[in-house]
């Protein structure tokens, strides 16, 4: 099974840039869609970014443009790069592993596993 672990939160300053990791092992992430959700204070989790086993992109209209989800095969790692942050990013970010249909892309319940979070808060 595979256990995925992610790093690169912390405090920021609204307007900076910040890159998430999400580091596999146990298993490799090449047949499963990546995906990237958050959950800020009081609020459920919502979809951010995703990176289908097929090679698609996929984003909300809020995160489009400012956020870019990628992987390295060799390194087994997905990424998830956030662009001129803002105080309304702030939320405990979640890495996804998923092998459901394309049609639930943005879904979380077809997520097989989670990493544990990796908290960023932006200071305006």
């Amino acid at each position: 099974q595979v256990q995925l672990v992610e790093s690169g939160g912390g405090l920021v300053q609204a307007g900076d840039s910040l890159r998430l990791s999400c580091e596999a092992s146990g298993g490799y992430i090449e047949p499963y869609h990546m995906k990237w959700f958050r959950q800020a204070p009081g609020k459920e989790r919502e979809f951010v970014a995703a990176h289908s086993s097929k090679g698609g992109y996929y984003y909300t209209d809020s995160t489009k443009g400012r956020f870019d989800i990628s992987r390295d095969i060799a390194k087994n790692t997905a990424y998830l790069q956030i662009h001129i942050l803002k105080p309304e990013a702030t939320a405990v970010y979640y890495c996804a592993a998923d092998a459901g249909p394309i049609g639930n892309i943005r879904d979380p319940g077809t997520v097989v596993v989670w990493g544990q979070g990796t908290q960023v808060t932006v200071s305006s």
